[in-house]
């Protein structure tokens, strides 16, 4: 609908010589003004030195005629031109709806175009916490969002199995397997403290026996490092998450991956040596200061590997490449960018997504779980209080932007207050009816006359359902799923507000026959919308 008004305005400007301008063209808040309403009036005044409300009268004039199913043009001042469309032009959508099912409306535009996303990449130094979840499933949502837009999306985590911390783990674990050998516990500075470790420790022991020592440090790190991957992999499992690759940083180091970059940087001159280290012109590129890529000591910086996973990124030769991080990462991705363009690579497909930060609260104050994990609140546990499709749900209701709190309260009520519920119990009232439907003498709907659909409450409901398209562009667009969360829960009100006037089934059979024609295609918009979120469509409840 709004692409269609869209099309029609710049052909119209063209029809009356003016030059194509920037205007919007949206839902209004009010549907008092109307289904879409375009301020290009406004915008045209000054380039036409004309008023707006004249600019707009000419507009409407010339588009009389040219939109299909259009019911009227209003204006309306100062120059805001409203359209309102036809109640067949809405009905006309119910058998599409019902006959595509989960196709309507999808998209081809992502078609022959391959996108990498990389999202968690969490160090397998511990189990996921509550933060890894809101990325978790940013990640995978808009890994789904961009599916429907048929892209072919590679889903990537990025494995840091080399550096200090995972070092760290390894004297961590071998610390606690000390301490069941009857030694002093001596937990190294850094290290980690969390039971998870103790666990870890006495499987190491079962299969390895008692007589290691620091002299099999790497093998007390790939143990650990590998029962912490497991763990993680079946946290996300349990949340609808697998990834298609599992990139290694070791293979950064064994490949010469490191060494290649540092010396094509060299090369370009964009390195050079203080202090013993090794340093990057990051002030070149518009940086506050230079960067150190390798330390005094010899190891590497974490910018060092990211450079040269990201150059094997580009060189994998995706279309677009989306990296999901926390909000502390803000600091380092314009260093990997300006590395990356220093070594001649266009870095343009590169998109950074940086989400806030999450917080457990119960009705405003925040909330300190124990938890056997060490002092963070693990995705598992929050998954075992409320449930995998509110974990997922919660975690993209709100801006990528914004910090998320996490209401434990809201979260487990099951009523309307609860917006998962509130959604899934729209879904599961409209399977019940028209189940139901036979019992009352209507065991087929499929002649039904869709043009009896005309209360205010109905064509308000067919509106929102086909904002859908709108909504998935806006969501490729901006890679912001809150959009579609937002969407759903505005299509299951409406949906609320005409069941709370209407009845669906009535003594009237043709009327009952149209409305059961109009709730399926409802029924069919939600399941779709839900699947794209990761969240169930249940049936009843």
């Amino acid at each position: 609908m709004l692409q269609a008004v869209q099309n029609e305005i710049y052909l119209c400007l063209e029809r009356l010589g003016w030059e194509r301008a920037q205007f919007s063209v949206e839902r209004p808040r009010k549907n008092t003004f109307g289904h879409v309403s375009s301020n290009v009036a406004l915008t045209l005044a000054k380039q036409l030195k004309r008023r707006p409300l004249d600019i707009a009268n000419d507009i409407a004039a010339e588009l009389e005629g040219k939109i299909k199913g259009l019911e009227k043009i209003e204006i309306v001042a100062p120059g805001f031109i409203n359209f309102t469309f036809s109640p067949e032009y809405f009905q006309a959508y119910i058998p599409r709806i019902r006959k595509e099912k989960e196709d309507f409306q999808k998209s081809n535009s992502g078609k022959g175009k391959k996108v990498q996303v990389e999202f968690v990449s969490a160090n397998p130094t511990g189990p996921l916490t509550i933060g890894h979840g809101r990325q978790a499933v940013l990640g995978d949502t808009i890994s789904r969002i961009l599916e429907w837009h048929d892209f072919d999306v590679t889903r990537e985590y990025y494995f840091n199995d080399a550096g200090r911390q995972i070092r760290m783990l390894g004297l961590s674990v071998l610390a606690r397997y000390n301490e069941l050998m009857g030694m002093e516990l001596d937990i190294p500075e850094g290290g980690y403290e969390g039971e998870y470790i103790i666990d870890i420790a006495a499987d190491f022991r079962k299969k390895h026996g008692d007589l290691k020592t620091e002299n099999d440090l790497e093998l007390f790190i790939n143990f650990a490092s590998n029962a912490i991957f497991i763990t993680i992999r079946d946290t996300l499992k349990r949340l609808g998450i697998e990834h298609d690759v599992y990139f290694n940083e070791k293979d950064l180091y064994k490949q010469g991956k490191i060494k290649e970059v540092l010396a094509v940087l060299g090369e370009k001159a964009y390195t050079y040596e203080e202090d013993g280290a090794t340093w990057f012109k990051a002030t070149e590129f518009g940086a506050d200061k230079d960067r150190v890529l390798v330390k005094n000591t010899g190891e590497p910086t974490y910018r060092l590997p990211d450079i040269a996973y990201h150059r094997e990124k580009i060189r994998r030769g995706f279309d677009l490449i989306i990296d999901i991080f926390g909000a502390d990462h803000h600091a380092t991705y314009p260093d990997v960018k300006s590395a990356l363009e220093a070594m001649g690579f266009d870095t343009s497909s590169i998109r950074v997504l940086l989400h806030q930060f999450v917080t457990l609260t119960r009705n405003g104050e925040m909330v300190k779980m124990s938890t056997r994990k060490a002092n963070f609140v693990t995705l598992d546990e929050l998954m075992d209080l409320v449930g995998t499709d509110v974990v997922r749900y919660f975690y993209i209701m709100r801006n990528m932007d914004s910090h998320l709190n996490f209401d434990l309260a809201l979260a487990q009520k099951q009523t309307d207050e609860n917006p998962v519920f509130y959604l899934q119990y729209a879904h599961a009232r409209i399977c019940n009816i028209l189940l139901h439907s036979s019992e009352k003498g209507i065991k087929d709907y499929e002649d039904a006359d869709l043009t009896l659909l005309k209360e205010p409450e109905l064509i308000a409901l067919m509106d929102v359902m086909l904002e859908f398209k709108d909504i998935m562009d806006l969501c490729k667009k901006s890679l912001e799923p809150m959009h579609l969360a937002n969407y759903l829960y505005r299509l299951a009100t409406a949906f609320h507000k005409f069941y709370s006037v209407h009845r669906v089934v009535s003594e009237n059979i043709e009327l009952s026959k149209a409305r059961l024609q109009l709730i399926d295609a409802v029924k069919i918009i939600l399941a779709n919308g839900l699947k794209i979120l990761g969240v169930s469509a249940p049936e009843r409840m």
